[in-house]
């Protein structure tokens, strides 16, 4: 199945789920982010969630880290969708966020991170067991991921591996997807 299809099948599933729903499976995606090996990871990348399409509450990844690894330093994207680039820039709290036009939290202020990053936390819709997954469809993540050595993860709150017919050269891997009851290690 082509991305388009495969949006237009899953993300009105993930779409339907109750918020009781969304909040039990992102504290199952919590406890499966709990066994990851976090000993090298110096900066970590998280996508901040977009309610209206019922994506996991990054928030409770980024709390418990905050609790249990104050040494990893969290960035957060600050998306430019006039060149569909992302700046990356350090997560202080929720008092600095604001929502931009497309209703997105964003940090308009915080101090950008121009360093590495050992481990991006990936969005998505769906995924295949070759680790490439379907976005929104902006190239955001496949742009920023290209060319940079870091663990890329996925979050997904379904479980549902799918056939990706249109995978192309500029489409990057994930290395692993964490979904409330397993993680998958790509290949599969």
């Amino acid at each position: 199945m082509d991305k388009a299809s495969i949006r237009k099948q899953i993300l009105p599933i993930r779409k339907g789920l109750s918020p009781e729903k969304v909040q039990e499976l992102t504290e199952q995606l919590l406890e499966q982010f709990k066994l990851l090996d976090l000993s090298k990871v110096k900066t970590l990348h998280i996508f901040l969630p977009i309610k209206s399409q019922n994506e996991p509450d990054t928030f409770l990844i980024i709390n418990w880290l905050k609790v249990h690894h104050a040494e990893i330093r969290i960035v957060v994207p600050r998306a430019d969708f006039e060149t569909s680039l992302m700046t990356h820039h350090y997560f202080e709290g929720m008092d600095d966020l604001e929502m931009n036009a497309y209703q997105i939290l964003e940090p308009p202020k915080a101090k950008v991170h121009e360093g590495e990053i050992q481990m991006v936390i990936v969005p998505l819709i769906a995924f295949d067991r070759n680790g490439y997954r379907v976005g929104y469809g902006k190239g955001f993540y496949d742009r920023f991921l290209q060319g940079i050595r870091t663990e890329k993860i996925g979050l997904s709150l379904l479980d549902e591996l799918v056939e990706i017919d249109n995978v192309n050269e500029h489409d990057v891997q994930l290395d692993r997807c964490i979904t409330p009851n397993q993680t998958y290690v790509f290949p599969i």
